[in-house]
């Protein structure tokens, strides 16, 4: 392992789960289209990318500056880039930079300045750039852009407030946007006694919700003197002076023009977050990627331990935990340290990564996206041998990977498949849902979309396409060649038809035609042909079974 300061760019796309599940081809087309520039961007300035999950990017630069320049570089052109799409449909970027001390290992990052990256770009507006105050004094003088503070920020999993500054970004007219000025003292002291109303209104609203749950006279008295103490504080509160002298001064910038923010309460140490008092409780059943018998072990052993305990996991399930350290960061370097140990003799990715901190959950990434259940349909009428050879959407690599260690792979196995031909699998699990949950969760992960079960042992458990050549999964609520007045419709046909080789073929006008329940591909192909042509003309499949296709 190796010690350095170095300014760590993190960056993540607003609103991606939203965009994947109104158009999923789309915005993965476009996504890698973005990620292109983003990278080129990095390149120019310096950076280097040292880990993707997904639509996120974290890389280090060794200036702040060029880190700062380089993100407004990538803003300015996305949002070029943007205007050619209506607003519901733009993929923008939040961006967070910081400088801090970071650990290399394997080329991957860790430390502190990696988790605050990620926490302001948490803080950044949708299109956005937000810095630390550390970036803040290096580039304040160097870049002619403007910043907005935002005063100290209480952040998930941070134990101190971290100090963010906004970068102001330009407008259409070439301006920059500047941040509301901070409000008047009049206003001050009106939304001081306003919030803390509020507050005293909620002490009262408290007393009677808990009169709901206890019981006897001695719950009642508290209840009687909690309202009466509330109500002679919000007496006091009538009464007080119009322009209240405050302890400390709210910051500038949008969160003090914003009423009802801890600042604005004048309290000498702001109040925690919404974002810093929501903390995932740890959970065994909940925990991606490892398996039922790690759950058990979980459950078994790390739950009723007392701290300080960790446990660090891979995508591909392998983990470790400690318990009865002497300090937090002990059990966080040791929980990683034998996790690596562990992934540096495995075959899949080893990129360990802390799960959990005593009992609280501080995996920096969401869950990973699952398909609706259920996962796997058997159906005799499509199921086939699997031939890593026939294998969808996946490179000439891939399958010759799949060859060598697939095929001779032990019972119970799965592969999972992404969109843009990501895949994962294991072998030699105990129990097949369990194999099942693990590859969907490590390909999600990866894909950062949902991905689906092709293979299960040694079948093919979905139609998989040889007379055309599958391209991508079919979506008909939004394939654009479908005329957007029939795409329920074709919803709900192919709905009706779980089982057998399903085909689609649409014309110049849209019109879908169907070839339903085939008991091979060639028949569905020309059911669907012969229905289209009934309707529409020049008419071409676009989906067999759960694929896009074209011909090979």
């Amino acid at each position: 392992m190796k010690r350095k300061i170095a300014a760590i760019f993190a960056a993540d796309i607003a609103g991606y789960s939203r965009l994947v599940a109104e158009d999923e081809e789309e915005t993965l087309r476009r996504l890698e289209a973005y990620r292109e520039v983003v990278d080129d961007f990095i390149a120019r300035a310096g950076g280097r990318i040292f880990n993707t999950a997904g639509d996120a990017v974290m890389a280090e630069f060794p200036s702040a500056v060029e880190a700062v320049r380089c993100a407004i570089d990538i803003q300015e052109s996305l949002r070029t880039r943007n205007m050619a799409y209506p607003p519901s449909r733009q993929m923008s970027y939040r961006i967070g930079i910081t400088i801090g001390d970071v650990v290399e290992r394997d080329g991957d990052l860790l430390g502190d300045g990696v988790n605050i990256a990620a926490r302001l770009e948490g803080l950044a507006d949708v299109g956005g750039i937000c810095i630390s105050r550390a970036v803040h004094e290096q580039v304040a003088n160097k870049l002619s852009v403007q910043f907005a503070d935002m005063g100290p920020r209480e952040v998930k999993n941070i134990p101190t407030p971290v100090h963010a500054y906004r970068v102001a970004m330009r407008r259409e007219d070439g301006t920059y946007a500047t941040e509301k000025a901070a409000p008047s003292g009049a206003t001050r002291a009106r939304i001081w006694r306003q919030t803390a109303a509020v507050v005293v209104f909620a002490l009262i609203g408290g007393a009677v919700a808990l009169s709901l749950n206890l019981s006897g006279a001695g719950s009642q008295r508290h209840d009687a003197d909690a309202a009466k103490a509330a109500s002679e504080a919000l007496a006091r509160l009538s009464a007080a002076p119009a322009s209240p002298t405050p302890t400390t001064s709210p910051p500038a910038g949008p969160t003090a023009a914003q009423p009802g923010t801890p600042q604005q309460l004048a309290q000498p140490t702001p109040a925690p977050s919404s974002s810093s008092i929501a903390v995932e409780k740890f959970a065994p059943e909940a925990v991606p990627f490892v398996s039922e018998r790690t759950r058990i072990a979980l459950a078994r052993d790390y739950v009723p331990a007392q701290a300080h305990k960790a446990f660090a996991t891979t995508i591909n399930g392998v983990s470790a935990y400690v318990t009865g350290q002497p300090t937090e960061e002990a059990a966080k370097s040791a929980a990683l340290e034998q996790c690596q140990q562990r992934a540096e003799t495995s075959n899949g990715p080893r990129k360990c990564e802390l799960y959990a901190i005593d009992d609280s959950v501080v995996y920096p990434h969401s869950k990973p996206p699952l398909p609706p259940l259920p996962w796997v349909r058997h159906d005799p009428a499509t199921e086939r041998a699997f031939s890593a050879a026939e294998m969808p959407l996946v490179h000439d690599a891939g399958r010759a990977k799949l060859e060598a260690n697939y095929g001779s792979g032990r019972r119970s196995k799965a592969v999972a498949l992404g969109p843009g031909g990501q895949f994962f699998f294991s072998s030699g699990g105990d129990l097949v849902d369990d194999v099942v949950r693990r590859n969907l969760e490590a390909c999600g992960a990866q894909a950062g979309t949902a991905c689906m079960i092709v293979a299960l042992d040694d079948a093919f458990v979905v139609p998989v396409p040889t007379v055309m050549k599958a391209t991508g999964f079919f979506h008909a609520a939004s394939h654009p060649a479908i005329a957007a007045e029939a795409r329920d419709e074709v919803v709900r046909r192919l709905a009706a038809s779980p089982s057998g080789w399903n085909a689609v073929a649409v014309g110049t006008a849209g019109h879908p035609g169907f070839g339903l329940n085939g008991d091979r591909e060639e028949t569905a192909i020309g059911g669907a042909l012969a229905d289209c042509s009934t309707q529409d003309t020049d008419c071409r499949v676009i989906a067999i079974g759960p694929f896009t296709v074209e011909p090979n």
